[in-house]
């Protein structure tokens, strides 16, 4: 899997600026963020300057629950030597707010439409990404990868 960031830095590509360099810093802190549009009281993701349901300016940040349900699945499959298989999601936020992540703590082919899921931030040397575990399920150590079975051995979690 490539890296975030091209130049391996850790940092946000100079590219990233305003929401997203405020999102991506959060997530190298190890902070979930998401937007709330004080004018119309809608949560909005990816980040923005602008809400785009109301075209107001005066968004605010804050941490969702985590909480969210698997919309829609697919299995990339991958040479085992590249890591194996992953699966891509789209999970429905209880905020109200789809996103684009993957399931980590099971077999990519375990992941199913309608799953409950929990929000991490896997840390690693690229900087923090957002990561969902089966709800209910324990944290991946934050030393090392998870005992679960199909879990990627790139990096820790943050709970």
């Amino acid at each position: 899997m490539a890296p975030p960031f091209p130049d391996k830095s850790g940092s946000p590509p100079a590219s990233a600026v305003g929401a997203e360099l405020h999102y991506r810093r959060a997530l190298d802190q190890g902070q979930f963020l998401i937007q709330r549009c004080k004018a119309c009281d809608t949560s909005v993701f990816y980040p923005r300057m602008v809400c785009p349901h109301c075209g107001s300016d005066r968004l605010d940040w804050y941490a969702p629950s985590g909480a969210a349900t698997v919309y829609s699945t697919t299995v990339v499959r991958g040479r085992p030597q590249d890591g194996g298989d992953r699966n891509v999601a789209l999970l429905d936020l209880a905020e109200g707010v789809r996103m684009m992540a993957r399931v980590d703590g099971i077999a990519p082919a375990d992941v199913t439409i309608g799953m409950a899921v929990q929000a991490r931030v896997l840390m690693s040397e690229e900087g923090g990404k957002v990561v969902f575990v089966p709800a209910g399920a324990s944290a991946v150590s934050a030393a090392g990868p998870s005992a679960h079975a199909g879990a990627r051995a790139d990096g820790g979690v943050a709970a």
